[in-house]
């Protein structure tokens, strides 16, 4: 027979009182942290340029492109990097355009100042077919391409898929090595597959949380200005841009086409920064062993986004390749 107490007619109260207070406590937090979407023409007004261009390559998608140089001049098309923006570009750009090169780059869906797309497919293959679409639009039948991290796994797949079109291929610290067996996914990919902590991410994006990462990407910090650490933190916030992040990341990861790679004929630059601690440096040896008909430049000194910390020395070796495969 239970002989304890009842408890007092005063502890539900107490119990009500205290989950209001957590509950208000927890929506104050939400209120003080909540980083809001940026309007697209704020976004547009501060990052957007005189060459900017916003193309609608399908419905509900809009591509921001920027074409510069001399028209005649030979086309390179830049590829950014995973939650990077065509800016990262912008001092190769300056001396592409200066030596003669016709320059193209543009904002994967769901970065920079393109919008997400309705199909929620940012895999590496829908890239691929964007980046096509870019190409088809410009008229090109023949170019060079280059791409940074995320943006050079789609550059060598454009390459291996549409090889009558490519004159010179450029790896600039390239995603595409598998990962070895064991190895834990990083924590945003995982994040992005916990529902709960997912919907938060959408909304909580500390800045301080971008200017870490971009700090750990670079061995020249001053890469990591505030002025770039705000490019990021804002761009991220164009409307829809952090859900489509984390659909990218939850994502299946795209396989490597190894044997594509080794049919791959065009002239290729390996480019890596010695001190990389995204994808090491060991990586350009294996993109190296099988593309057949590659060189390998390494940088010392230099970390994971080499055209901006090193924009002469990342670019010469560039423009020695541009000059065997563009037309005299």
């Amino acid at each position: 027979m239970n002989t304890s107490p009842a408890p007092p007619a005063r502890w539900p109260r107490r119990i009500a009182i205290a989950l209001a207070v957590i509950i208000g406590l927890l929506g104050l937090a939400f209120a003080v942290l909540r980083t809001p979407d940026i309007p697209v023409a704020t976004l547009r007004a501060k990052y957007g340029g005189p060459t900017s261009q916003y193309l609608a390559l399908q419905p509900g998608s809009i591509i921001h492109l920027r074409d510069e140089g001399p028209r005649d001049g030979f086309p390179v098309l830049l590829l950014h990097g995973s939650n990077a923006s065509l800016h990262t570009w912008q001092p190769w750009t300056d001396r592409l355009v200066a030596a003669g090169y016709r320059v193209i780059r543009f904002d994967f869906p769901g970065h920079g100042l393109s919008s997400p797309v309705p199909s929620r497919d940012y895999s590496a293959n829908s890239y691929v077919a964007v980046t096509d679409a870019v190409v088809r639009h410009l008229g090109f039948d023949r170019f060079a391409i280059a791409g940074n991290s995320m943006g050079g796994g789609v550059a060598w797949r454009y390459a291996v898929a549409h090889p009558e079109k490519v004159a010179a291929l450029v790896l600039v610290d390239a995603s595409g090595q598998p990962e070895p067996k064991g190895t834990d996914l990083p924590i945003g990919f995982r994040l992005a597959r916990m529902p709960g902590i997912r919907d938060l991410a959408t909304v909580i994006t500390p800045r301080s949380l971008l200017e870490k990462s971009l700090q750990q990407s670079v061995t020249v910090q001053a890469v990591a200005s505030p002025a770039a650490v705000d490019r990021y933190w804002e761009l991220l916030r164009y409307p829809g841009n952090r859900a489509a992040t984390l659909d990218r990341f939850a994502g299946p990861r795209s396989p490597t086409d190894e044997a594509g790679l080794r049919r791959t004929a065009a002239p290729a630059l390996i480019l890596w920064g010695r001190d990389d601690k995204l994808i090491p440096v060991s990586s350009a040896a294996w993109f190296s062993a099988r593309l057949p008909n590659a060189r390998v430049t390494i940088l010392d000194g230099i970390g994971h986004i080499p055209m901006e910390e090193a924009p002469d020395r990342s670019l010469a070796p560039v423009l020695r390749l541009l000059g065997q495969v563009a037309p005299g």
